[in-house]
């Protein structure tokens, strides 16, 4: 639950993220995505209380507390403080609440209490928490002054590698403001006046569903579920984007605009694309993901020709399998989760001709000699927008076409060399020459073995 929430609060960019906890606890959650900043680098800063054990058994772990948000304000001067509980803080007791309200009067800035240890639950539940913590800390707290009809919220978009850029341009050219995107690339202040955007896009539903819905429910700020992966879905996007906009009072004309942007971008992006499909067409993709990219990548992918033969719906709502359903059209391509062993033997046994995973899993698509590439948060392309598509099938085609995986499944060397001496053993007692040969096999097998 604690990694959760770091998830999903890190990325704000201006703001200072402050572990209340022994130094372990932040160690293992700094910096786990590849989340980007067009400005701001105070959030890769990393602060922690570092609590020892004696502070820990003396009760002094408020006071330290309150001291570090002192130090951090002194330092740094940022818009905001977040503090997230530990497990041990937790179980000792330190109540973090009553510090950081007692800091934000004494210091005259939000101090937001994340109340998130990692005993709490899952990651999901972490992230959840971390939406509570924002709903009644942060938005809200800031009335802007400079609201239109064209602002939106886009929530649950981590920004990773970069790849809300790619869309936010296609926004401003229909002239819509993202007053917050939470939590990529956010600023404290843009977050804290979100309540005042006129409709939001839900982006991933299982991280931040919660604080959609409370904030259509508090703020009448109408939203929906959609995706920047793939042509079709970033267009389907914009035009939601645009009818939720009329709907809240914008000028209808915003609609024949987007029409116009989307068969603009789209005839651009088919164009790119035409070159990759005779490349592309039939091969077979495992998908060893979650979330909206169980469903997103999918349609995506099917786009341009490529069979996908299974995807994981580990961590997707069962919208997000119902929609996978809808597009497969067969359930049996749809698993909670695969084994090691069994995710080995269906690479091993040629059946898919890449898979698109997080990092963990490379390594058993490697050992299969099978083509891997990385579609979660450690990747170092973009694949959001169109743009982002044609990138995406850009880095398969050249994942499936490196001409490393002929060699690395040619047989080696002294597979060759056994296989060689065999043949020379049986030919020997039907010709003498055979014997002779066997001094040459270890030159040889190499060729031999390729021949």
């Amino acid at each position: 639950a604690f990694d959760g929430a770091k998830i999903v609060l890190q990325p704000i960019t201006d703001v200072a993220h402050l572990i209340h906890g022994p130094l372990g606890c932040e160690g293992n959650s700094w910096d786990n995505r590849g989340s980007a900043s067009s400005g701001p680098t105070l959030w890769r800063t990393s602060f922690t209380t570092d609590l020892t054990e004696t502070e820990v058994v003396m009760g002094h772990g408020e006071r330290k507390l309150f001291k570090a948000i002192r130090e951090i304000k002194e330092a740094y001067a940022p818009p905001a403080i977040f503090v997230y509980s530990t497990c041990v803080t937790a179980l000792i007791g330190d109540d973090i609440e009553a510090v950081c309200k007692r800091a934000a009067e004494k210091f005259g800035l939000p101090v937001v209490p994340v109340n998130a240890p990692g005993f709490a639950g899952s990651k999901n539940l972490g992230n959840k928490l971390a939406g509570e913590a924002l709903l009644d800390h942060v938005i809200g707290s800031v009335e802007p002054n400079d609201v239109t009809a064209y602002d939106i919220n886009i929530i649950g978009e981590f920004n990773l590698s970069g790849e809300f850029w790619l869309v936010k341009p296609l926004l401003d050219r229909l002239g819509i403001r993202v007053r917050a995107c939470i939590p990529g690339d956010a600023r404290y202040l843009d977050i804290a006046s979100a309540h005042r955007a006129k409709a939001s896009m839900l982006v991933c539903s299982t991280a931040l569903i919660n604080l959609a819905r409370k904030m259509e429910e508090l703020w009448d700020i109408p939203f929906f579920e959609g995706s920047f992966y793939g042509i079709t879905d970033t267009s389907e996007a914009l035009r939601q984007i645009a009818k939720l906009l009329v709907m809240q009072g914008a000028d209808p004309e915003i609609l024949e605009r987007t029409e116009a942007l989307i068969a603009e971008e789209e005839a651009i992006a088919w164009m790119k694309l035409a070159a990759y499909r005779p490349r592309l067409e039939g091969k077979r993709v495992l998908l060893n993901t979650g979330g909206v990219k169980s469903w997103s990548v999918v349609h995506a992918l099917m786009e341009v020709g490529i069979e996908i033969v299974g995807t994981s719906v580990k961590k997707s709502t069962p919208e997000d399998k119902e929609r996978i359903k809808q597009l497969l059209k067969d359930e049996n391509h749809l698993f909670e989760s695969m084994a090691p062993r069994e995710l080995y033997n269906m690479l091993a046994d040629g059946k898919a001709d890449i898979m698109l995973s997080g990092g963990r899993t490379q390594f058993i698509a490697l050992k299969a000699k099978t083509p891997w590439l990385d579609i979660n948060q450690e990747r170092h392309h973009p694949y959001a927008g169109y743009d982002g598509m044609v990138e995406l099938v850009r880095q398969i085609d050249l994942a499936i076409h490196n001409p490393i995986w002929m060699e690395v499944r040619e047989p080696a060397p002294w597979e060759c060399q056994h296989a060689v001496e065999e043949e020379l053993t049986n030919t020997k007692s039907e010709n003498e020459t055979g014997y002779v040969l066997q001094n040459f096999v270890g030159a040889v097998a190499g060729s031999f073995c390729k021949r």
